[in-house]
């Protein structure tokens, strides 16, 4: 199973950790974000990796040489990081979703217990990973739900019809690649897409009834956006190397 990793942002709202570094190499517990993921992924028997990188990218590329990945892990770079939002990183990777795929925001940090419990979800075209908590913000990226299936995501729904949020994790099975391949290459014909989440995209799928939701409560995951994001990732890294996890 082939896994595409979104990390061409800076990550500017976690300046200046991020003025000579992008947020994909921030180091958390003696590794970088990027490395924790990919040695979660490998627990699930990922064994083909390719990270969309922009800001800092030759670094990222010798963080990957450095440490043994480019065996199993190329880099795409993405020329318009810094103009556009992360459905023009899928519109660059686009070559790569000829198959069925696992797609991951390069800042989200897990247990290897989310991606195996999405791949071992039932198949369906699209599954997008979700979890519930007991309130909400404007920056969630929010879910409504109709039983294991996606009505909606947004970070615009109202918080009263608000089921849960999307982790930014997701599995492209079936004829699932080929329609999110053709509909990102559709989207970017539209200027305004370059400001536009790939989630949009999925969004307009969840209207046609063509997603699935795979629900992760009590696993350990975080979002890596803010300062206090990433207290908490030092946390979350804490659990797991106490838990005998990593």
């Amino acid at each position: 199973m082939k896994t595409i990793i979104l990390s061409a942002g800076q990550g500017r709202r976690l300046l200046p950790l991020t003025a000579e570094n992008p947020k994909c190499l921030l180091q958390i517990g003696g590794k970088s974000l990027l490395e924790w993921q990919l040695q979660e992924l490998r627990k699930c028997g990922i064994d083909h990796v390719a990270v969309v990188v922009g800001y800092g990218a030759d670094k990222v590329e010798q963080c990957l040489r450095l440490n043994g990945y480019e065996s199993w892990v190329r880099t795409i770079y993405n020329p318009f990081y810094a103009v556009a939002d992360n459905l023009g990183s899928c519109w660059v990777a686009r070559e790569e979703m000829t198959e069925e795929f696992v797609l991951l925001n390069g800042d989200t940090l897990f247990e290897s217990a989310v991606p195996q419990q999405l791949l071992a979800s039932p198949r369906h075209p699209v599954t997008l990973v979700t979890d519930s908590k007991g309130t909400y913000d404007a920056d969630d990226m929010k879910v409504i739900l109709d039983g294991t299936k996606l009505a909606r995501v947004g970070k615009t729904i109202p918080i009263h019809e608000t089921h849960g949020e999307s982790i930014g994790m997701m599995v492209f099975r079936d004829k699932g690649p080929a329609m999110f391949r053709r509909a990102v290459e559709q989207a970017l014909r539209r200027p305004e897409s370059l400001k536009k989440w790939y989630l949009s995209i999925i969004d307009e799928l969840a209207q046609e009834g063509l997603v699935w939701t795979s629900a992760i409560r009590g696993m350990k995951w975080g979002e890596i956006d803010n300062s206090s994001d990433l207290d908490q990732a030092h946390k979350l890294v804490e659990s797991l190397q106490g838990s005998g996890h990593v």
